[in-house]
């Protein structure tokens, strides 16, 4: 165990330079690594306790959309009992309880045989869960049970040490609890996710405005309930309205509130969404749609704190949080003359942008976890998976409709691959436990290849793409490729690669963060 051990000291060093338990990953697996060594296991999982899930921050001989997925305690019976033992707990080669990973560890789809799991608790809290199977049975027959005690107590010291850390060095760790965070939270593997992580950490805690970009599809409101639950109105209902679901005639009433007998059919009094969500956090979807009269009162709201309800004399005090949504380019629409040059500034007090899928596809298996566990509840199965093929075609398809596109996609795919698993018996089908989606059960287009592709080919005369789309997306795509490929030949050397461009350094830098590739 002493490689086990180095490993451990390389973790806690570290983590002392302030590394979050997200970019401990490759440390994790280490541990992992050394503790496969010993013990003859096909699967090995590490995960930590999230309001009543868990969720695995370090997996070996299992696929990659497993860290996607969250495991309610009240899901998995066999977690559950892990969690409950007081030592090292395994399980009978007979149990009957479901394995969570049960036809993940081979394309056979093959039932886990041997299973053994211990808690990881500090001062009587859980931290975390490691997780041992073998598809033999008898396979853990040689484990020392007191060693395997020894090194989880170390991982569960660990594990909470790096919790400490990142709520000591977390600039809002005095706005909000960490154990109010949604079970559902993702911790993400691409850097432009990452950046934005980061910055909704720094702007949730304040009351600044924020104006959420993004295509349709790419999961806006996910980041909305995240600024939420990170503020200091997180124990206040977040209220949201779509403004273009309003009718215009409407509107004012439906924002401010109304008298009863301000306008005909006002028979009673009217709160408004603003009063709604007073001390609390106000979703305006679709800010874009708001049409262009309506826009100086929200902007007196905004500047003013107030609200004057349709036939009231007296104005009102709220204190309101505002997220704008949309995915429109109001810097656009402002120079069209669609919206209010002086609204955009003031909702734009903190701007974010969701990237799109296509440019973040190192979270795409990561939410097709998250997509393919919620459709194993629904369908009641004891797994589901995806084959090689399907996780070469997920990553290969560029997803015009994003995040929302992948979601239904998987849902889809999922009923067409339990269709095929039902037993022939007329009078009482039943499914397999485990079902596995192929790349036909997808059904996406054979040519995953996006569009884009076509704006660096091999031959430099055929500039054209098969099909238009915008200038700024083609131009974007074009040169993050050609960055891409210039680093890959220069060793990612970022100097070099600037010099061989015939562009400043700097500049290389800040285009480079602003198309993903840092």
């Amino acid at each position: 165990m002493t490689s086990f051990f180095v490993a451990l000291g390389t973790l806690l060093n570290r983590m002392s330079d302030g590394h979050s338990i997200s970019t401990q990953h490759g440390v994790w697996i280490q541990l992992l690594e050394t503790l496969l060594a010993r013990y003859p296991a096909d699967a090995c999982t590490l995960m930590i306790a999230d309001r009543g899930s868990l969720r695995p921050i370090a997996a070996l001989g299992l696929p990659d959309d497993v860290y996607g997925r969250h495991y309610r305690l009240s899901d998995h019976p066999r977690l559950a009992a892990i969690v409950d033992h007081p030592d090292v707990c395994r399980f009978d080669p007979d149990c009957a309880l479901p394995d969570p990973f049960d036809g993940l560890l081979d394309d056979k789809l093959t039932e886990v045989h041997d299973c053994m799991g211990v808690a990881l608790s500090d001062a009587g809290q859980l931290i975390g869960v490691l997780t041992l199977d073998a598809l033999t049975p008898g396979q853990f027959d040689p484990i020392d049970k007191q060693e395997l005690r020894a090194a989880a107590k170390m991982l569960a010291g660990a594990l909470r040490l790096t919790q400490r850390l990142e709520q000591t060095g977390s600039a809002s760790h005095d706005a909000f609890d960490k154990s109010q965070l949604s079970p559902t939270e993702v911790h993400w593997r691409s850097p432009a996710m990452r950046r934005l992580d980061e910055a909704v950490k720094l702007v949730a805690p304040t009351d600044m405005t924020v104006l959420l970009h993004g295509e349709t599809g790419v999961g806006k409101e996910r980041i909305v309930r995240r600024l939420h639950m990170l503020s200091a109105q997180r124990d206040h209902r977040l209220v949201r309205v779509n403004c273009a679901a309003l009718p215009e005639h409407l509107i004012e009433s439906e924002l401010f509130g109304h008298r009863r007998g301000a306008f005909s059919g006002a028979i009673k009094d009217h709160r408004g969404y603003f009063a709604v969500a007073d001390k609390s956090t106000l979703m305006l979807d679709e800010i874009g749609e708001l049409p262009l009269s309506l826009q100086p009162k929200l902007l007196r709201v905004i500047q003013e704190g107030e609200i004057q309800p349709l036939g009231s004399e007296r104005p009102q005090r709220v204190d309101v949080r505002i997220i704008a949504v949309t995915n429109r380019d109001l810097a656009a629409e402002v120079e069209a003359g669609r919206f209010r040059e002086d609204l955009y500034h003031r909702l734009s007090a903190f701007p974010l942008q969701v990237p799109a899928l296509r440019d973040r596809r190192d979270d795409i298996l990561l939410l097709a976890g998250s997509f393919l566990e919620e459709n194993r509840i629904r369908l009641k199965l004891s797994n589901l998976r995806l084959d090689p093929d399907a996780e070469a075609a997920l990553q290969g398809w560029h997803w015009p409709g994003n995040v929302r596109e992948l979601e239904h996609t998987l849902s889809r795919a999922a009923l067409r691959a339990l269709g095929e698993t039902f037993t022939e018996d007329p009078v009482n089908p039943r499914p397999r436990r485990a079902v596995s989606i192929t790349r036909l059960h997808l059904d996406l287009p054979e040519t995953s290849a996006n569009p884009l592709d076509d704006l660096l080919p091999s031959n430099e005369d055929e500039l054209i793409p098969r099909a238009w789309v915008a200038l700024r997306e083609a131009t974007d795509h074009f040169q993050r490729r050609y960055i891409y490929r210039a680093l890959a030949s220069h060793g990612d050397n970022w100097a070099a690669t600037a010099r061989a461009l015939s562009t400043d350094n700097g500049n290389l830098h800040r285009l480079g963060k602003r198309l993903g590739l840092k």
